[in-house]
């Protein structure tokens, strides 16, 4: 083990219960429970939590919508804390800032996972999750934090940076001098993505249900937007775009699914690419020979790989990149004002617990 570090012998985390009353809908609970934390085996850390991210997933998990829950154990898939222990005496990781990987079984594969892959927090397939004070990791999985950003930005980073970047870069294949179409701005994926493709150096429009989240994305760097509650907001896109005597789309990134096709096909270039990586709107994407005439492509797009995260946090750190926060939020128990506010869903930008607020960056020599 380091020297000069107490390892403390239990950990607080937030874990999923079947609901102890039937409801309908169903909505399973999230209890804060006392654990044990494991030995540390050969090629093993233990991360001292400071901040965690809420995902969707965690509120479909809830409501009994995901797939393999897995009851009673800890939910979560983004963290980001210190390393203040591990197996080798003499790692150098000791005493860094490291978020989590947040998904298993896609190393680097450029198409698709080499094998079974899930991502992390509240699934039958692993134990592992983001909701606790510390947590026991393969170093493996975990990134070292850049610099430029805390450990709270740094917690609403992972799941959606590498969602975003595959979406955006891999498969959207985003490059300087594009126009770019960003669905449903204001989701955390959505404004990393519009964070990469400003970065990128393209033009970025979006679509949102309120006025306010379009303003805002404006002072992100987009060129503009509309609201995908009017029934013509393709022909007002069209006209935006038009006024701005930018061209026709390159790639469009879309979180809602349905005829996102139908709808951009109009404003999409010949060869252009719909990636889709949500289905809020629908489960089902329409496409019909008009695209396939103009050679237009519908990509389906899910996470990442490690490498991709890896990438996309180079990237992050080179463009001192800082994801966007809606609400900060203190400690395990204020788990429930996170899931009101993510079933509300006013939130713009990712909603955070910091777990460990008194903790400053530079770690003390013992816990």
């Amino acid at each position: 083990m380091a020297a000069a570090v107490q390892i403390p012998k239990t950990t607080r985390a937030l874990v999923v219960r079947k609901a102890a009353q039937a409801t309908k809908p169903v909505f399973h609970d999230a209890v804060v429970e006392e654990r044990p934390i494991p030995q540390l085996k050969t090629g093993q850390i233990l991360v001292r939590v400071h901040a965690a991210g809420f995902n969707h997933r965690d509120l479909w998990i809830r409501k009994g919508l995901y797939p393999g829950i897995g009851f009673g154990h800890v939910m979560g898939a983004d963290a980001a804390g210190l390393v203040v222990a591990s197996a080798d005496k003499n790692d150098n990781l000791v005493s860094k800032r490291v978020f989590f990987l947040p998904m298993r079984g896609w190393e680097r594969d450029p198409d698709a996972p080499e094998g079974p892959f899930t991502v992390c927090g509240g699934s039958k397939m692993i134990e592992f999750g983001a909701f606790a004070q510390y947590i026991v990791v393969e170093r493996y999985q975990v990134i070292q934090t850049p610099d430029h950003i805390d450990d709270v930005h740094a917690a609403a980073w992972p799941l959606g940076g590498v969602t975003a970047w595959r979406a955006t870069i891999v498969n959207g294949a985003v490059k300087k001098g594009d126009n770019v179409l960003i669905t449903g701005i204001g989701g955390g994926v959505a404004l990393i993505a519009l964070q990469i493709c400003v970065a990128q150096g393209a033009n970025v429009y979006v679509t949102s249900g309120g006025a306010d989240k379009i303003q805002r994305a404006v002072e992100l760097g987009a060129k503009g937007g509309v609201s995908y509650k009017a029934n013509d907001w393709p022909k007002q896109l069209g006209e935006l775009m038009y006024k701005d005597r930018v061209g026709e789309l390159s790639a469009v990134i879309d979180a809602g699914g349905g005829d996102i096709m139908g709808k951009t096909s109009p404003l999409l270039k010949q060869g252009g690419r719909v990636v889709v990586y949500g289905m809020h709107t629908a489960p089902k994407v329409t496409m019909t020979m008009r695209e396939v005439m103009k050679n237009q492509r519908l990509i389906g797009s899910t996470m990442g790989s490690h490498q991709d995260l890896i990438d996309a946090t180079n990237f992050l750190a080179k463009h001192k990149i800082v994801p966007v926060v809606s609400h900060v939020l203190d400690g395990l128990e204020s788990a429930d004002e996170g899931f009101k506010l993510l079933d509300k869903g006013d939130h713009f930008g990712k909603i955070v617990i910091r777990i460990a607020p008194d903790v400053p960056q530079t770690f003390p020599a013992k816990l």
